[in-house]
């Protein structure tokens, strides 16, 4: 316990650390190169006629910001899952979450073409919902299908039908370059206003998971033992439902769809630190972050000077991990 006390305390101390220097290269570095001396001034003494100042605070700032709060959002919901679920493949693009989210927007597009950023986010939200029931209504309905392995094919069975729906009908009425955004996430998009309504809402979202996180705990020791310890699962379940909707709803309403970060960071997380999510779910806040800014700012470089989408940096480092988690663990629900 005692080395565990340790890292967990080392990645949160060192995490201020880590986030600024990320910021700071995300800012600096990317197809055109600029002078960290130029970013300070346009931080305290902003032109709006100076090019690079206008690039650092409408672009570089809000890129960065966002590639963190959405990592830390989506470590957070993919680890909460996998403790509510005990399933070591549960994650919010492979369970329909993110898939919902990205095709209520795409409706909301046709029919609601004039929406705020608020009923934005908001309609994102209820189909991060609409997806996880779907996903999770049909695994109910199969026999085993709860099991880690065909809930995982259920999800992604699932994730491809309601994206081919929505491309359907963007192409049908001719939105589909407005739609691409939450299919092809593009970090360099950021709206600094909608970022500002995304922040609360996601804080809001993880303050309601740390203080259901001993719960949670529990919960990942399996039904039986959380009735005897006498643990309310309807409810601490419904409350962290609600969580993972409100902070895998406003990821993707700010950037899009972003895949397999909620997969891999919860098991680097419960490696370092442990099985008690009072830890996991800061901890894994702080690396998902810093892991999709590293990846945000890797994308840059892979075939400079054009930017590799970000989707192909997180499936490349994802995709192995997937099969690997399918060969060890897949058939087992975790303790």
């Amino acid at each position: 316990m005692r080395k565990i006390s340790n890292v967990h305390m080392l990645i949160l101390g060192t995490a201020p650390i880590f986030v600024i220097l990320i910021t700071c290269l995300s800012v600096i570095y990317g197809t055109k190169p600029i002078e960290l001396s130029t970013v300070w001034e346009a931080v305290v003494d902003y032109d709006a006629e100076n090019v690079d100042h206008a690039i650092i605070m409408t672009s570089r700032i809000p890129r960065a910001i966002g590639a963190i709060v959405v990592g830390a959002f989506l470590a957070i919901s993919g680890a909460v899952m996998q403790g509510m679920t005990r399933n070591y493949l549960a994650s919010p693009s492979i369970m329909g979450v993110t898939d919902g989210s990205a095709f209520v927007i795409t409706i909301c597009m046709v029919w609601l073409p004039g929406m705020s950023s608020m009923q934005m986010i908001l309609y994102s939200m209820v189909g991060s919902l609409i997806g996880a029931a779907i996903v999770f209504g049909f695994g109910s309905l199969i026999r085993n299908g709860l099991s880690p392995v065909r809930l995982a094919i259920i999800g992604t069975v699932i994730g491809t039908f309601l994206s081919s729906i929505s491309s359907a009908i963007s192409t049908y009425f001719q939105v589909s370059q407005n739609v691409s955004f939450w299919y092809n996430a593009r970090l360099h998009q950021v709206d600094p206003e909608m970022l500002k309504l995304v922040i609360p809402i996601g804080l809001t979202g993880i303050l309601l998971i740390i203080f259901l996180s001993k719960s949670i705990t529990i919960l990942s020791l399996g039904h039986e033992v959380s009735v005897n310890l006498g643990q309310r699962t309807k409810f601490v379940k419904a409350f962290a439902i609600l969580a993972v909707v409100m902070l895998t709803g406003t990821a993707v309403a700010l950037v899009g769809k972003i895949g397999f970060v909620g997969l891999i960071i919860p098991h680097i997380t419960r490696f370092l630190v442990g099985v008690d999510y009072r830890w996991i779910i800061p901890c894994a806040g702080v690396i998902g972050g810093i892991f999709l800014a590293l990846c945000d700012l890797l994308s840059r470089f892979v075939n400079y000077p054009f930017e590799t989408p970000i989707g192909v940096i997180t499936a490349f480092i994802g995709i192995p991990f997937f099969l690997y988690l399918i060969r060890t663990k897949g058939g087992e629900k975790h303790a």
